[in-house]
């Protein structure tokens, strides 16, 4: 009885606040996905009038501030497409992302440090992915894998791809901003999925809230990796014509390759057991994002071996002009043929990544 008392009395505190400062009305219903405006604002204005003096006025609801909404400017496309919706619920429907959801919820995080252990290059055995019902689980050996490399060199690993990234002539394109903890995220990311501790979700629950809206959408973003990468898609930096397309197999190989590549240059591959099946996972987890990639990955992870590649990518300005805009068939038969399949986890004669164990 006393949370529904308190649930009233907050819900009575938020309507008095909204009808004391009308104009915050339409940003709360906007934020909450309920309101459409008839008509058009000039680009960079909200689509409610806000009285003086209340520009800055926090929303009851939301906690946002009409400030704290990101306009997307400078693409004659601003409405958000159903193809773009479908992908976003393709990557929420997803087992691994369904997983992160309940972590974050249930807040089941022990609090233990990590405490690394000097295991790393001579263990040269080939784990199996563990994935069950398409989703990936950590086990007492990728636990011991990642403790093995330890966070900080997880984190040298992340900045320098970071790096690479933002001066990649097409990948950048997909980063909004380069201030972000972006190289921070993604190593406690991999820890996380190793099995050690919760530090990803555990930074999600302090994380500042960020909204971007595309014309009349207002659509939280960067509070997870659906999120994330939905905010990708519709970079203004992307080209109009491309703008909130959701990722193809040239953008995974792209990314694979430079991240890989960032790898290699921090000594990561040195430890062999913990990069085999860090490979697979990122194979796996590549899927998601663009299903037709995941063959792709060993190549990407093989291509930073040679000298000429990199030398090539940064005579062309730092672009991958031999991936970009390949047709998928062509690319694929450039592949080894064993390389060239794949079938998912659930297959019953899975192919890489998931073959070892069955």
């Amino acid at each position: 009885d006393s949370i529904a008392k308190d649930s009233l009395h907050n819900s009575a505190s938020a309507q008095e606040m909204v009808f004391q400062f009308p104009g915050l009305m339409s940003l709360c219903m906007l934020a909450l996905g309920r309101g459409r405006s008839r008509g058009k604002s000039p680009r960079g204005t909200p689509p409610h009038p806000i009285r003086k003096g209340q520009e800055g006025a926090v929303c009851p609801i939301t906690g946002l501030s009409a400030e704290d909404v990101e306009t997307i400017e400078g693409h004659s496309r601003h409405i958000l497409g159903s193809s773009a919706m479908e992908a976003l619920a393709v990557l929420q429907a997803d087992p691994d992302f369904a997983e992160e959801r309940l972590a974050f919820r249930n807040n089941n995080s022990s609090g233990e440090e990590s405490e690394p252990l000097d295991l790393a290059v001579k263990d040269l055995r080939a784990y199996p992915l563990q994935v069950t019902a398409g989703a990936h689980s950590a086990t007492q050996d990728t636990k011991r894998l990642v403790r093995s490399v330890g966070l900080p060199a997880l984190r040298r690993f992340t900045a320098l791809f970071y790096e690479r990234s933002f001066v990649d002539q097409h990948v950048d394109k997909f980063i909004a901003h380069h201030d972000d903890p972006h190289s921070e995220r993604f190593a406690s990311w991999i820890a996380e999925k190793f099995g050690d501790g919760m530090p990803w979700t555990e930074e999600r629950r302090t994380r500042p809230r960020r909204q971007m809206r595309f014309g009349h959408e207002v659509i939280d973003v960067a509070h997870d990796r659906s999120s994330a990468h939905f905010a990708a898609w519709h970079s203004p930096k992307r080209e109009p014509h491309k703008w909130g397309e959701h990722f193809k197999p040239d953008d995974a190989r792209v990314w694979m390759r430079l991240h890989f590549w960032a790898a290699r240059e921090t000594g990561m591959f040195r430890h062999q057991a913990f990069m085999d099946y860090y490979v697979r996972l990122v194979g796996h987890f590549m899927s998601v994002y663009s299903s037709k990639s995941p063959p792709f990955t060993r190549e990407s992870a093989r291509w930073s071996e040679d000298s000429n590649n990199i030398e090539r990518y940064l005579a062309a300005g730092n672009l991958m002009s031999d991936v970009l805009d390949k047709p998928i068939d062509q690319a694929l038969a450039e592949l080894p043929r064993e390389e060239r399949l794949y079938t998912g986890s659930k297959h019953p004669n899975p192919s890489w990544p998931y073959e070892l164990g069955r």
